[in-house]
């Protein structure tokens, strides 16, 4: 047990912190109906990332993470002025999210098989090298989450009605690709300082699953960030520790926790469902 703490505790505290802002941003996610914008935008900090090597610039320094942010603030402002009306649109915005992604994979693709080290950078792309990450990462991850936790904060309001009630938005003559853009911006940075922890797969995991379980059981705001977060802290735990004792790939092992997870709380959802209708009937 003691050895347990020592290896995973640093990897969980990372979790932690990541869920305290992902799990947050993908209540807005699954409210907008825009599920795979994380993986776009992710994708687009992975080719700055990338891109960086070209010029010999790694990616943990000031300037890597500038070319990652860079890319992931152009992916924000496209999301936020293809964005349309829902039901107002022959070209679905979920479909633009989806050719950035595409698009911003093939570049990276591209760009790797030039630049030095480009195979390894697409790896820890993809699945993350949380098992490894230090407690001064941590804390400057901490630190900047809590700068955008703030803005966030200032402007709940605004941020939650234009995900949960649009139409309340534009009645009241918001500019709703303006508010789109700042989410997206500051959802950016977010992402690109997980990136290099987390990976594209366990962001997305992050984002989506803890969010997906809280709708199942309930719309009121609180509430869902409140689940999102419960659910989150469970899997991470689950998935750590079996992943440090069956000595398997810790990233891709907290994913499959998280579906577990989701499964499980699917078969409360429906049972629970089940029971209220026998109620009533």
């Amino acid at each position: 047990m003691p050895d347990l703490l020592q290896i995973m505790l640093p990897p969980f505290v990372a979790c932690m912190v990541l869920v305290a802002m992902l799990g947050y941003l993908g209540v807005h996610i699954i409210a907008r109906g825009v599920i795979f914008v994380d993986l776009a935008l992710a994708q687009m900090a992975a080719l700055g990332s990338t891109t960086a090597l070209l010029f010999s610039i790694a990616n943990d320094s000031v300037a890597g993470y500038a070319f990652a942010w860079g890319f992931a603030t152009l992916g924000a402002f496209v999301f936020s002025v293809t964005r349309t009306t829902r039901g107002t649109s022959n070209v679905p915005h979920e479909a633009i999210i989806g050719i950035v992604y595409v698009v911003a994979s093939a570049g990276t693709l591209l760009v790797a098989d030039k630049a030095p080290h480009g195979a390894e950078t697409l790896k820890e792309a993809l699945a993350g090298t949380i098992l490894w990450v230090t407690w001064p990462a941590i804390l400057k991850l901490a630190g900047v989450y809590v700068v955008i936790g703030a803005f966030h904060w200032l402007l709940r309001r605004r941020f939650l009605t234009v995900s949960l009630d649009e139409a309340t938005a534009l009645a009241k003559g918001w500019r709703i690709r303006w508010w789109d853009f700042l989410f997206y911006f500051s959802f950016g940075i977010a992402i690109t300082l997980a990136v290099p922890i987390a990976g594209v797969l366990l962001i997305f995991t992050f984002l989506v699953v803890p969010s997906v379980v809280a709708f199942l059981f309930t719309r009121r705001p609180r509430a869902l960030v409140i689940v999102s977060w419960v659910t989150a802290a469970v899997a991470s735990a689950a998935g750590l520790a079996i992943s440090y004792r069956l000595d398997v790939p810790t990233g891709p092992m907290i994913v499959c926790a998280f579906g577990g997870v989701l499964l499980v709380a699917g078969f409360v959802r429906v049972a629970v469902t089940r029971r209220a209708m026998a109620r009533a009937g």
